[in-house]
């Protein structure tokens, strides 16, 4: 018996497991605190990276212009921030500016309307920079000078330099307004760039003073003088005295060609942010005034011109062969051109 038990605690003995290294213990927790501390040191990186980047990011949007507060969105591509290269517009370059072209066609009422949209203290509106031949030869001299009139480095009696809200030009349809139209509806879709057009109603009137204009440039009637505008009622009355000869027999065709010209480029800026005004209306109700300082988003002011309109009255009294030409006129689509009176 004692045998059996002597051999029964030498097998217990036999199957205890071996005692474990308390240096192979050691290295295991070293090991797992080592990946542990390394996991938790890339955690803490990539957050302080992201607050750092927040901050940065954060930074820049406070150094930049508060430029849109009370702007709608659909508006923010046409308010503009240019920096010019001739001067410095110091404390108004966050203001923004808008950028607009008058497009229209001689003896419009285009000169007295710029003469309104000047008096305006916060517009720039600066002639018919494309009436010399060499800035519209081609769509390169036409883009290399719009891009210097809308940087507001375009110098002219009517800059109001720093402080300008609205910053444009005249621009007449045979000034190469019509042969590039395309690209210039590109441009200006590109640049947010708003067009006003002004036109006339009534063409036959409209006509008439192109001759007239065009007579005065050889006959000079004032004091050998020519001038496309006056300033005085004595001077629109000597200028009223000379009365066209229109043609009869193309009369209806000219015509018909001046509206085909108006459609066309109606048609080509029709995505354009555009107003379509009349001369007309702007002679009758002034109130017109201001849907165009609205459209280019202006403090409203009462705007004024020095002046004065050459032919009033009937037609009557300005067309040489009057009866010949209402003769003409009657019964077709422009008799009401006739009768008209402003």
């Amino acid at each position: 018996m004692a045998e059996e038990i002597c051999c029964f605690n030498k097998d217990t003995l036999m199957l205890k497991p071996p005692k474990k290294s308390p240096l192979l213990s050691r290295m295991v927790i070293l090991v797992f605190a080592v990946v542990f501390g390394v996991y938790i040191y890339t955690i803490c990186l990539k957050r302080i990276s992201t607050h750092t980047k927040t901050k940065f990011l954060n930074i820049q949007v406070i150094e930049r212009p508060c430029r849109e507060n009370g702007i709608e969105l659909a508006e923010i591509p046409y308010m503009h921030y240019p920096k010019p290269e001739t001067f410095s517009r110091a404390e108004c370059e966050g203001n923004p500016v808008q950028f607009f072209a008058i497009l229209s066609m001689q003896r419009s009422g285009s000169g007295w309307f710029e003469t309104l949209l000047n008096s305006h203290v916060n517009v720039s509106s600066n002639g018919e920079i494309f009436s010399v031949k060499d800035r519209r030869k081609n769509i390169s001299s036409i883009v290399q000078t719009l891009d210097k009139v809308y940087n507001l480095d375009w110098f002219t009696s009517a800059s109001k330099n720093q402080c300008s809200a609205a910053v444009g030009f005249k621009w007449m349809l045979n000034q190469g307004l019509m042969e590039h139209r395309k690209e210039i509806a590109e441009y200006f879709n590109h640049k947010g760039i708003s067009a006003i057009f002004l036109l006339r109603r009534n063409l036959l009137r409209q006509m008439v003073s192109m001759l007239a204009n065009s007579y005065d440039r050889y006959a000079k009637l004032l004091n050998g003088t020519h001038k496309s505008h006056v300033h005085t009622h004595e001077e629109a009355h000597i200028l009223s005295k000379y009365k066209p000869f229109l043609n009869s027999t193309s009369l209806i065709a000219e015509l018909k060609d001046m509206e085909v010209t108006r459609a066309k480029v109606l048609e080509s800026f029709n995505h354009t942010r555009h107003i379509i005004l009349y001369y007309e209306d702007l002679i009758m109700n002034r109130i017109k005034l201001e849907d165009v300082q609205e459209f280019l988003k202006l403090p409203h002011m009462k705007l004024t011109s020095r002046q004065i309109k050459i032919h009033k009255g009937p037609l009557s009294d300005h067309i040489n062969n009057w009866e010949e030409i209402n003769k003409t006129l009657t019964g077709t689509a422009y008799e009401s051109f006739l009768r008209s009176e402003y």
